[in-house]
């Protein structure tokens, strides 16, 4: 597997390919946002790793970047996993068309996962509210017989 990681911290870069790496990975290393795509056209990554704050050139700019240069036809499509600062980042990853975002901090568990599903084809997403569940009424205390309802003489005072 060949993944192409895109940060300009050292930490990450530390992070990421203790995480990953193994005898059968190689990874390319993109200092600056402007260079992915011409990376990209040189060896088409399995996976694209991208840091939310890259230079001038972030994870956004470089997603949405190879979105468009792929429905030209000018690139194959990348399977992106963004690197997002926090929980407030999460629109700007759904936005782009990333197929997986992780919030840091980082650990390499959560990083094997979602680099496993994406490269699978699936999507791994952290920090997307879930949709509120409303519990259906129980059918026993639910009456159709709307002349059955009770009544209690509650005295006031």
């Amino acid at each position: 597997m060949h993944i192409l990681l895109a940060t300009d911290a050292d930490w990450i870069v530390d992070e990421v390919t203790a995480a990953l790496g193994g005898p059968d990975t190689s990874f390319t290393v993109c200092r600056e946002g402007r260079v992915v795509t011409d990376v990209v056209e040189q060896r088409t990554p399995d996976l694209a790793v991208l840091d939310l704050q890259i230079g001038s050139m972030g994870a956004m700019a470089v997603t949405m970047a190879l979105r468009l240069d792929e429905s030209s036809g000018a690139l194959p499509h990348v399977r992106v996993l963004m690197l997002l600062d926090r929980v407030a980042d999460v629109h700007l990853a759904r936005r782009s068309g990333a197929e997986g975002w992780l919030v840091k901090p980082l650990d390499s568990l959560r990083l094997a996962r979602a680099a496993a599903a994406v490269v699978a084809g699936g999507t791994f997403t952290e920090g997307v509210p879930s949709p509120a569940v409303t519990p259906d009424p129980d059918p026993a205390d639910v009456s159709d017989d709307a002349g059955a309802a009770e009544e209690e003489a509650v005295p006031a005072g």
